[in-house]
């Protein structure tokens, strides 16, 4: 009896429990510990805790909790009322203003919407009260700008007249800046580095104090003319002519880089103005000259060689474009080219009678104060050009007593007969060429060393000339080592073997930078070797 009077109220206490589980709207099931009935040997579809209640003090029985099957209803204005909650918290939030709902209970109203499938909904209707209130924003945003800008040009125009009024009309400190911006731009322009975002500031203050132009343009073009005058003499005398002009275009590049950089756009027009004004208007007369001169350089060297050579497509072209040169140029620079159809007709009479008497079919007489200014060259002629060199010199002075022949040597050019194991042919070569070759007359291998002294050539001459004949495109000469330039140590054979298509083959000499052409033509038939 003891027994069931202590646990009577074990018993009493687990049916309130079962009886609040019900009203919780749960459903229990109850498994015995020791047996088990068949509906309680199938496991519960979804378990969603496990709980054990002391049924007395001599047992327990296991609780299995689970989720009804079907889910219940929502409740009607249920949706609305929970996101008229959500609502009011976001703009709360959006105001900065306190939310009078707790995070949790906020959390879990949208969990509750959330599981019955309407995150979409949720989140389109909180996408559409974030866009509101960030257009809301944006007009704040603008009507803030345009008021604040509005009092910044109440002010700033206040600001400005008086930073004008007691600093920059100061007579002293006015002066002091423009000088001061002018003296760092000559630096520059003489190749000094400044500090350009200094001057770019200060010009920007004073376009914005509305005064660029009457404190600072007119005194800066003032400056640009006496500075580009000065420079513009210094150029004529110190440059050639393409110098001088890559110059003045190089510092025209450089002023339009200046605009560019610190100074304002509308300057450039008339800062260029005024710079080709100087550099070229006001020395357009010497440049030309210049020209004119640099001109009649190159013209008269290259006619000295169509003459000579007898390159020229007609006399009468030439004499005819000689004509419209005296037109535009004058009769001052065409005399001297004048002169030298002159010097031709002359030879030619004198070359009449000299070839009737001795083997050498032409040469020129030239007066010196005609033809180009030639430097004449010391070389050891073979004893039967010396001997024609010396018969025409009794010849020419036979005719012309008290005259002085000067022999300018470098420009002539002999045709050279000559027998190869692949048969004869005839060189056309230069008197250098000539020198170099007649001397396999007498041997078979020469030095560089040899040929030199042999010769009198000049080195820088010499070299060229071997070059020419032994790594051009018609090696009659043989070098040892191979190369394509001719080094000290280097010795040279006869190319008994050489073969060409052509029997007439002119060896063109290896040009010079700058090709200096010399007054004398010799076209003269030597054996060059009977077993060459």
């Amino acid at each position: 009896m003891a027994e069931e009077d202590s646990s009577s109220p074990s018993s009493a206490t687990a049916s309130q429990e079962q009886e609040q589980l019900k009203n919780r709207n749960f459903l229990v099931f109850s498994v015995a510990a020791d047996h088990h009935t068949e509906d309680s040997t199938e496991a519960p579809e979804t378990l969603s805790s496990f709980a054990s209640i002391k049924l007395g003090t001599g047992s327990v029985k296991k609780l299995v909790i689970k989720n009804f099957k079907v889910k219940p209803l929502i409740l009607e204005n249920y949706t609305e009322e929970t996101w008229q909650k959500l609502k009011e918290a976001v703009r709360a939030i959006q105001n900065n203003i306190s939310v009078k709902y707790s995070l949790e209970e906020l959390y879990q109203s949208d969990e509750n919407l959330c599981s019955y499938n309407l995150s979409a909904n949720l989140y389109k209707q909180l996408k559409h009260l974030c866009e509101q209130h960030i257009k809301k924003m944006d007009k704040c945003w603008q009507n803030h700008g345009r008021q604040m800008s509005m009092i910044r040009n109440i002010y700033l125009d206040m600001g400005l007249e008086l930073f004008k009024s007691y600093i920059i009309c100061d007579q002293d400190v006015h002066s002091r800046i423009i000088d001061g911006i002018l003296l760092l731009i000559e630096k520059e322009r003489n190749g000094e580095m400044i500090d350009r975002c200094l001057i770019q500031r200060l010009l920007t203050m004073l376009s914005d104090l509305q005064i660029y132009q009457e404190s600072f343009e007119n005194k800066f073009l003032e400056e640009t003319s006496r500075f580009y005058a000065a420079e513009g003499k210094k150029i004529v005398q110190k440059k050639e002519i393409p110098g001088c002009l890559y110059h003045i275009k190089k510092l025209l590049e450089e002023e339009v880089h200046r605009v560019r950089t610190y100074l304002r756009l509308n300057t450039q027009k008339l800062l260029i103005a005024i710079v080709e004004k100087q550099l070229l208007g006001e020395h357009l007369s010497e440049v030309l000259q210049k020209g004119k001169d640099v001109f009649e350089a190159f013209y008269k060297k290259d006619l000295a060689k169509r003459l000579l050579l007898g390159k020229s497509a007609s006399v009468d072209a030439e004499k005819s474009m000689l004509s419209k040169l005296k037109q535009e140029c004058g009769t001052a620079f065409t005399n001297k080219l004048q002169g030298m159809f002159k010097d031709m007709e002359l030879s030619k009479d004198i070359m009449i009678q000299f070839k009737q008497v001795f083997l050498i079919q032409k040469s020129f007489v030239f007066n010196i104060n005609f033809w180009p200014a030639y430097i004449p060259k010391e070389i050891q002629l073979p004893p039967e050009m010396e001997r024609l060199q010396e018969n025409f010199k009794n010849f020419y002075l036979s005719k012309h007593s008290g005259r002085k022949l000067q022999w300018q040597s470098t420009l002539g050019h002999c045709v050279l007969k000559a027998e190869f194991k692949k048969g004869k042919k005839e060189l056309q070569v230069t008197l250098f060429q000539t020198l170099v070759l007649l001397m396999f007359n007498e041997g078979d291998q020469f030095s560089l060393e040899e040929i030199k002294v042999a010769t009198g050539v000049e080195d820088r001459e010499l070299r060229r000339t071997l070059q020419s004949l032994a790594c051009g495109r018609a090696r009659v000469l043989i070098k040892n080592p191979k190369g394509k330039d001719v080094e000290d140590g280097d010795r040279f054979f006869c190319n008994e073997e050489f073969k060409h298509k052509l029997f007439k083959i002119k060896i063109n000499q290896i040009q010079m930078k700058e090709t200096v052409f010399f007054p004398l033509y010799f076209n003269i038939c030597f054996k060059f070797s009977d077993t060459f």
